[in-house]
């Protein structure tokens, strides 16, 4: 797996970070709010840097192929939050399209490899 692949995967990640910071937010005030507020800001300047710098250099990764994986592995892992820290709920629909969104997400990485 080449770096690029890797700051893409951390972004996504990230990406995760800026989603859960506004769904706290939303539960706070006063200065843990603007924790919360702090966090987003931090987390999406990560996450969009490294989607960036994923997209540039020897190893680019195309920006279809990019922002796809990028966004899934932020929604996957926003998904994941919203049942451990949000108590969402847990439905067999939920599971499979989340399977079918990681299983795109391989699909991609293996077609962009070569």
């Amino acid at each position: 797996m080449s770096t690029n692949w890797i700051l893409l995967i951390i972004g996504g990640l990230f990406e995760t970070g800026f989603a859960i910071s506004l769904g706290k937010a939303q539960q706070a005030s006063g200065k843990p709010f603007a924790f919360w507020l702090l966090t987003f800001a931090v987390c999406v300047t990560i996450s969009m840097y490294l989607l960036f710098k994923a997209m540039g250099g020897d190893k680019a990764i195309p920006v279809g192929t990019a922002y796809a994986v990028w966004g899934a592995i932020g929604a996957f892992g926003t998904v994941v939050a919203g049942v451990l820290l949000f108590d969402e709920p847990v439905t067999f629909w939920r599971l499979f399209f989340l399977t079918s969104l990681v299983l795109s997400v391989v699909g991609l990485q293996m077609v962009s490899s070569s």
